[in-house]
């Protein structure tokens, strides 16, 4: 969980995390760790939907929801709805999810 220290913030019933997320990116995926100008880590995250009418942030909150294990009104976004970079919280035993996570994004 030390890996991701900077990128998920544990907190009471989950963890918050940012998303910097690509809309019509051709396919559904997990793209890894990326870092913003200011040095803040995100997932990085694509979506074949488009960014009309919530269909891309419909997607990704479908994408995390089973990619953690959780069920899809576990992980909501809490801010960004409009924006590429998204604070997302994912609500479940925080420790759990947090490793699930850096997995995700750690994995080759």
């Amino acid at each position: 969980m030390a890996a991701i220290a900077d990128l998920a913030r544990c907190e009471a019933g989950g963890i918050v995390f940012r998303v910097r997320l690509t809309p019509r990116g051709g396919r559904d995926s997990i793209d890894g760790v990326g870092r913003d100008s200011a040095g803040l880590a995100h997932v990085a995250a694509r979506v074949a939907a488009p960014p009309e009418e919530g269909r891309a942030n419909a997607a990704l909150v479908a994408l995390l929801a089973e990619a953690l294990g959780l069920p899809r009104r576990a992980v909501t976004i809490r801010s960004g709805q409009q924006a590429r970079v998204k604070l997302i919280q994912a609500e479940g035993d925080a420790e759990a999810l947090a490793e699930r996570l850096a997995a995700l994004v750690t994995k080759p």
